[in-house]
């Protein structure tokens, strides 16, 4: 079934719910967007996860096919996090009364892990295309392990919010990725290879 997805029918499926978050956008005053502030910014993280699940996923189910299917579009899914946290800063940054506002709350901790996991993002999504892939040749890899840093600010930026309030919601999303990246690591480094055993 996954298999046989065209991208095209996958990109379908990550825009969709973006079309709940259009409208608000035509709407006048501020509490239109904030329904697109958060589902936006829930959206990102949950994309980005998924992505980033991939590889420890390959691991784990010993090459299942949704996760090497999971591992053939990974960057679909990168590209559409990048997206939602594109209209989740958006939708902020109309929000606010002023930049000077916006300048200001960028100094706590809440928002300036936000806007450093946002400014990650942005050459993350740039080298995803297939050119920029030959391009980087090598280099490909370790501009992409920039990831774990995005979504560990993602991970703060979300549980800092409201006084911590946020941390739940953060913790449940993150769990998953958290578990598989610690079973990945004990994999690569930890585990006992039969061939040294011997």
């Amino acid at each position: 079934m996954f298999a046989r997805l065209s991208p095209w029918w996958l990109w379908v499926v990550l825009a969709l719910p973006a079309l709940t978050m259009i409208s608000p956008f035509f709407e006048e005053g501020t509490r239109a967007l904030r329904g697109v502030l958060h589902g936006s910014g829930e959206f990102a993280a949950r994309f980005m996860i998924v992505s980033m699940m991939a590889t420890p996923l390959m691991m784990l189910t010993h090459g299942s096919r949704f996760a090497r299917w999971l591992k053939a579009n990974r960057r679909y899914f990168g590209v559409a996090a990048f997206g939602y946290a594109a209209v989740h800063t958006l939708a902020y940054v109309l929000g606010e009364e002023s930049v000077a506002r916006i300048l200001a709350e960028a100094t706590r901790f809440d928002m300036g892990t936000g806007w450093l996991a946002f400014v990650i993002f942005i050459p993350l999504a740039v080298t995803s295309m297939d050119l920029m892939v030959r391009k980087l040749g090598l280099w490909w890899k370790p501009v992409q392990r920039w990831t774990y840093a995005a979504a560990v600010l993602t991970l703060l930026h979300w549980a800092s919010l409201h006084n911590w309030g946020g941390w739940a919601p953060a913790a449940v999303h993150f769990a998953p990725l958290a578990a598989l990246t610690l079973y990945r690591l004990w994999w690569t480094y930890l585990r006992v290879r039969p061939e040294l055993a011997a």
